[in-house]
């Protein structure tokens, strides 16, 4: 197999020309990347958005642009898909804030990772999209622009804003 054959972009191509195999191989490389993050997203939906996002792939295969990134229109389809499962909770009014800051306030060693991940969890969605896909998932700031669907001086602004939202929550004493 050669070295170009290995990309996304040839197999989201290869999907395209109707290639099961090459969508099993996007899947199985994307599985735990995607699914954590809308995980990180939305906690009640994520599977059924899991599932929903690599409908659209199917579905929207013929419009990908292989000169753009495979993961940057995977993960702009999973965000898209996350804002509305937030819009219709909304709605419905289902939506339940999570701003309980004081339980995060002083953690012990063990518990870092999970104050942090409830620290996150208590941020408004646009900031966590930008933590998550910025620091969770190592997408460049260029790329979160694209994802988002925003300038990247908007990216870099709101990545220090939520940054600092973080720390504010974190250590709330100051």
């Amino acid at each position: 197999m050669a070295q170009r054959e290995a990309t996304d972009e040839w197999l989201m191509g290869r999907v395209a020309s109707g290639s099961e195999r090459a969508l099993e191989q996007l899947m199985a490389k994307y599985h735990l990347p995607l699914l954590s993050f809308i995980h990180r997203q939305t906690d009640l939906e994520a599977e059924d958005i899991y599932q929903e996002t690599w409908m659209r792939v199917v579905k929207y295969k013929k419009v990908f642009d292989p000169a753009r990134k495979f993961s940057t229109w995977l993960f702009q389809i999973a965000v898209n898909l996350c804002r509305d499962a937030h819009r219709r909770r909304a709605v419905r009014g289902e939506a339940v804030p999570l701003e309980n800051a004081e339980r995060v306030a002083s953690p012990d060693q063990n518990e870092q990772k999970e104050v942090l991940r409830s620290g996150i969890a208590c941020l408004e969605t646009r900031d966590r999209e930008i933590l998550n896909l910025r620091y969770y998932r190592g997408f460049k700031e260029i790329e979160v622009a694209e994802i988002l669907g925003i300038p990247l001086g908007t990216v870099k602004g709101r990545t220090h804003r939520a940054v600092g939202r973080l720390k504010e929550l974190l250590n709330p004493t100051g």
